[in-house]
Parts: C-alpha cells; sequence; structure tokens
C-alpha cells in the first residue's frame, strides 16, 4: 500500500511539472518575442538605424555621359564623403536614358543622378518600370542663348524661339518664360509639364519652335533665341556670352537621387540617400572652380 501510494503521489507531481512548466516557458518566450519585435521596428524605423545595418559596401551610381559635370559630382562623392560612410562608389556611363532606368529598376545599378523628378516620370513610364526621386542634389544651368541680340529686352516681336522637344524640358522652359513674364500658360494645365500647345497668351508674337536639346548648339543661328542647359551648349562650343539671360532653376526641376521604388526603403538604398545627402556635396557646388561644374551644375535653389 506504502509502495502503491508513493508511486500515485509520484505520477501527480510529474503531470503538474508537464503542464505547468511549459506553460510558462511559453508565455516568457512570447513576451521575450513580442518585446523583440518591437525593439526591432523601432531599429528599422529610422534611417540612421537603417543606414547602419546595411549590407552593401560598393555601390554603382549612373550618370549621363554627355554631361561631364555629373561625372565630376561622383568622383567627389566617391573620394571625398563615401570613404566617412564605410563605403565605395563607382560612376557607371549610359547614354541611352530608357535603358538607364531599366538598370537601375532592376537593380544593375543602384541609381542614377541625371534626371529630375519629371523628365524621371516621363522616362519611367516609357521604360515600364517603377522608379522613386529621393534626396535633391543639384540643379542644371538652364538658360537662353542668342548669335543676334544681347538682351531679352531686345528681342522683336515675332521672334523665333527654340524649345526642348521632350515634355519635361519643353515644360521647363516654357514655365521659365512665363516666370519672366514673356508668355502665360493655361492656368488649367500642370506648368511643369507644360507644351507649346499650353501656351494660352503671346504678346510678343513669339514663334514657337522645338527641337533635340543636343541639336540646339548647331541650331542656335538660324533662330533667334534657343532654351536649354548651359552644359550642351559648353559640349557645342557656344560660348556662355552668348547667353542672354540665366534664370535661377525652379527647385521642382533639380536632380534627384533616383532608385528603383522598393530599392529606396531597404537599408542600403537608405544608406546610399545617406552619402548624397551629406552637405559636402552643397559645398562643393558652391565653392568649385572646375569648369565642367562652375555654372553648368549649381546648388539646389531654395524655391
Amino acid at each position: 500500500m506504502t509502495s502503491s501510494n508513493f508511486g500515485h503521489d509520484h505520477g501527480f507531481t510529474l503531470r503538474r511539472s508537464r503542464n505547468v512548466l511549459p506553460w510558462a516557458v511559453a508565455a516568457i518566450a512570447t513576451l521575450l518575442a513580442i518585446t523583440l519585435a518591437v525593439l526591432l521596428v523601432h531599429d528599422r524605423s529610422t534611417p540612421a538605424a537603417a543606414a547602419a545595418n546595411a549590407s552593401k559596401s560598393k555601390f554603382k551610381v549612373h550618370f549621363e555621359p554627355a554631361m561631364a559635370g555629373e561625372e565630376k559630382i561622383l568622383d567627389f562623392v566617391a573620394e571625398n564623403i563615401a570613404p566617412d560612410y564605410g563605403v565605395s562608389i563607382e560612376p557607371v556611363g549610359l547614354q541611352d536614358p530608357i535603358q538607364a532606368n531599366q538598370a537601375v529598376a532592376s537593380g544593375q545599378f543602384d541609381a542614377t543622378i541625371f534626371e529630375h523628378q519629371w523628365y524621371m516620370q516621363q522616362s519611367a513610364e516609357a521604360a515600364g518600370v517603377e522608379l522613386t526621386p529621393t534626396t535633391e542634389l543639384y540643379q542644371w544651368g538652364f538658360g537662353l542663348y542668342s548669335t543676334r541680340f544681347d538682351s531679352v529686352a531686345a528681342l522683336p516681336q515675332g521672334a523665333t524661339l527654340l524649345l526642348p522637344n521632350d515634355v519635361a524640358n519643353q515644360g521647363q522652359a516654357l514655365w521659365l518664360l512665363q516666370r519672366e513674364g514673356l508668355l502665360t500658360l493655361d492656368p488649367d494645365n500642370e506648368p511643369r509639364t507644360a507644351k507649346i500647345a499650353d501656351v494660352a497668351k503671346n504678346p510678343h508674337g513669339f514663334k514657337l519652335k522645338e527641337a533635340d536639346l543636343l541639336a540646339m548648339p548647331r541650331m542656335l543661328d538660324d533662330v533667334d533665341v534657343a532654351i536649354g542647359y548651359v552644359s550642351q551648349f559648353d559640349a557645342g562650343k557656344i560660348s556662355r556670352e552668348k547667353g542672354i539671360l540665366f534664370p535661377q532653376p525652379p527647385r521642382t526641376f533639380a536632380s534627384r537621387l533616383v532608385m528603383a521604388s522598393d530599392y529606396a526603403q531597404t537599408p542600403d538604398g537608405q544608406k546610399l540617400i545617406e552619402v548624397f545627402s551629406d552637405p559636402r556635396l552643397n559645398e562643393f557646388l558652391e565653392s568649385t572652380e572646375d569648369p565642367l561644374v562652375q555654372g553648368v551644375l549649381t546648388p539646389v535653389s531654395k524655391d
């Protein structure tokens, strides 16, 4: 009997251990898991934390080969900024903007610096990819050039103005003309993507023509004014003395560090954004005397 009672009591004690102890352990484990998850979410919610967790150390960043100043910017970042963040930057040039954006979207390149958000929308749609404009980098000098007149005020009634033929840059040219009071755009349309057909008032009777940006320098003698990027007129051997107006570029047309939309949210993407947001890039743009950059690629304007 004693032996039987002992055996019975022993079995009861063991059964209680099997029910209570695992339950307590499971409860503690659950609480720990929840706490860890909250900490991880908080850690990942800040760009700095995400950047600290980045796994890549080498990034390929695209530039437009025809824009020599863009390569100079990447060289500066690669030599003077990136090492302080523990990464390296490899500049890569690809002439075709559609292929370049496809390469960014596919992960062949980590980012590109050659476009503003309006051109990106146009180009990404043409390429059938999803891209995201992130931090602002610089602005392209944009001007009115003429071999016939010394100022905008000297332009005669009915002067011929040559504008870029792509939607994004034509919008910039038209918006600048409106800001200078030379014409008025249809207020019902988005001015940053305006087309010649959107001109509502043309008090000077300007004849507005369009051409490829790269063709403008060689077409300058055939028109009264050509409107485009300083870099392209420099490349076409057109002296800046032929520039009759260099208005401050609107901030909305600033170059952006453009990435694949999903990549921009990753720790690696956040790290790259951090590198290109470093204030030393703006200081370089303000102080450089490099003729490929000075007056060609300028600091981001305030408005």
